[in-house]
């Protein structure tokens, strides 16, 4: 005779238990200890220790309540450049789009900002002020942009210039507009950051910008980094691929003041 699903999760053995609950970060990006505890048939301290656990396994961040899964956004700047280069294209279109003439832009290092450096189109008439060497280049010599490159200490996690010079720079310019690079987001959790110097800087581009722009690839949503950089709430346009599910944009869009699905 088939077992019951409460006698099944009852019989659970502690590490099946915790591999359950690791699929259901997975799949969801977070989860709640009172709902597991309540699915799981067991107590809350018991799926606490559980996530405890993941999280020192470096599966997940601890916030209050439940977990979140943590960015997979955690590489090296040469490998995020390579990979996803097409999805970073189409959303860098999309995030392009936003731009008006005459605007100053603030452009935070990042791949998927390179692209959208890449994709503004000739002779849009702009200021843009960045930290990032390689959107730096993909600027220079194009007609209608005067570029202005940030100064400091290159990080190697994040190829854009970081530090103590850099956030003087930055403190000193009022832009029209910041597209902000972040490692990720939870509507929860707000913007997050690898690194603490780089989460330091991007607070410093959101306070120096009228309007702050995210153009973001689908694994980085619902995720956790371990440096809040500002909440959900400082975003004025989220740019998304896609594949992002109808109720994950319904959940952003409660948040953020306009989400943009960039064409497939």
């Amino acid at each position: 005779m088939q077992r019951s699903r409460q006698e099944a999760v009852e019989g659970l053995l502690p590490d099946e238990r915790e591999r359950l609950i690791l699929e259901r970060l997975r799949a969801q990006g977070r989860v709640l200890a009172s709902e597991l505890a309540a699915e799981l048939n067991t107590s809350e301290h018991t799926v606490r220790r559980h996530l405890r656990d993941l999280a020192d396994a470096g599966h997940c961040k601890r916030v209050y309540g439940g977990a979140l899964v943590v960015s997979p956004a955690d590489r090296s700047a040469s490998q995020r450049m390579e990979e996803a280069v097409e999805r970073k294209q189409r959303l860098g279109v999309c995030a392009a789009s936003i731009v008006r003439p005459k605007q100053i832009v603030l452009l935070d290092a990042g791949s998927t900002n390179v692209a959208i450096a890449q994709a503004l189109p000739d002779n849009a008439n702009l200021t843009v002020i960045t930290n990032s060497p390689e959107a730096c280049l993909r600027l220079l010599g194009r007609p209608g942009f005067n570029v202005m490159l940030i100064g400091g200490r290159v990080g190697t996690e994040t190829a854009g210039a970081v530090g103590a010079i850099a956030l003087l720079q930055v403190q000193q310019i009022k832009a029209d507009l910041c597209f902000l690079g972040a490692c990720a987001l939870d509507p929860e959790e707000g913007i997050a950051a690898f690194e603490a110097e780089d989460a330091e800087l991007k607070r410093a581009m959101v306070k120096a910008s009228s309007r702050v722009a995210i153009a973001m690839t689908t694994e980085k949503l619902m995720t956790a980094a371990p440096f809040i950089v500002a909440p959900a709430s400082a975003i004025d346009y989220l740019v998304v691929e896609a594949d992002v599910s109808a109720e994950r944009r319904r959940k952003l869009a409660k948040v953020c003041d306009s989400v943009l699905v960039a064409q497939s």
